[in-house]
């Protein structure tokens, strides 16, 4: 083995790993292994699939498929590691409860009621409507995608090379990659509101406010974080748009009020400092996410 102050140099062999998965490596060597992998990915996938390609390896699958049936999750897709649907498959399931879950549906039935109204009921303001409430969806697909409450894996995901801050990241990812391509496509189909601001004005507060959530999360828990902002955020602009008389091409007072937290560069440049130093401070706080919620 590679002596200590080269550590960090050193990564798994596959001559290692499937010595490591065949139970033929010196002890030694078997603890400097499992010691490694706990902070290097690849070298964790490569001790992995060793062992899933070894005499353990269908054992291994009939207790990971028992243990999935047991917590009421379906396995991810049995296919090949390498070929691309597995590695379409992979992303998909490291993407977490938010998208296999109810959040999804939530999403859609936003965008339908804002369809419903402006199609249906010839409310002209329906793109205000929508532009309020955007900003906060991703938060609700923030608070279901990591933590004890949310994920019954979550104690065997945390304690892997990529759980902690890494695999809540990657979730996220994935719940602004579902609202942002659906949420400004869909306001760019409802009516225009004169004076108010185009659809893609949602994208800096709903950036911040995703930061802000993963930051305050790391001192509360995702769920309590998300709870917070969001219903601080429709506090503050769903009152404006309430009991306000319409003046015509589906303008009221309250959206020419709510139009000030999106419009103009004073508000967007705040909102893209806000998001700066969420994104500082969740790199100070990035390794509260390694501990497994007590709440």
């Amino acid at each position: 083995m590679t002596s200590p102050r080269h550590v960090a140099d050193w990564h798994v062999t596959d001559a290692l790993a499937l010595r490591y998965a065949e139970g033929a490596a010196p002890e030694t060597d078997a603890w400097s292994l499992e010691k490694h992998v706990e902070s290097c990915s690849p070298c964790a996938g490569r001790v992995s699939a060793a062992v899933r390609a070894g005499a353990a390896g269908p054992a291994l699958a009939a207790v990971r498929a028992e243990l999935l049936t047991s917590v009421g999750h379906r396995p991810a897709p049995a296919v090949a590691a390498g070929s691309p649907l597995g590695r379409w498959a992979r992303l998909w399931w490291a993407a977490g409860p938010a998208l296999r879950g109810s959040w999804v549906v939530a999403v859609a039935l936003v965008l339908g009621g804002a369809f419903a109204l402006a199609y249906g009921a010839g409310v002209q303001g329906a793109r205000s409507w929508l532009l309020a409430v955007s900003p906060v969806l991703p938060l609700g697909g923030v608070a279901v995608s990591y933590g004890r409450h949310a994920d019954p894996l979550y104690e065997i995901t945390a304690a892997t090379p990529s759980g902690g801050l890494r695999l809540l990241l990657t979730r996220t990812a994935a719940v602004l990659a579902v609202c942002v391509p659906l949420l400004t496509a869909g306001g760019a189909l409802l009516p225009p509101v004169a004076g108010f601001p185009g659809v893609a004005a949602w994208l800096l507060p709903g950036l911040a406010l995703t930061l802000a959530t993963l930051a305050l999360g790391s001192f509360v828990g995702c769920r309590a974080a998300a709870a917070t902002l969001a219903g601080g955020w429709l506090l503050a602009v769903t009152g404006p748009l309430l009991g306000q008389p319409d003046t015509g091409a589906g303008r009221t007072a309250g959206s020419e009020a709510l139009a000030d937290y999106f419009s103009g560069p004073v508000a967007q440049g705040s909102w893209a400092a806000a998001a700066l130093a969420c994104a500082a401070l969740l790199v100070l706080r990035r390794r509260s996410f390694d501990h497994l919620e007590t709440r």
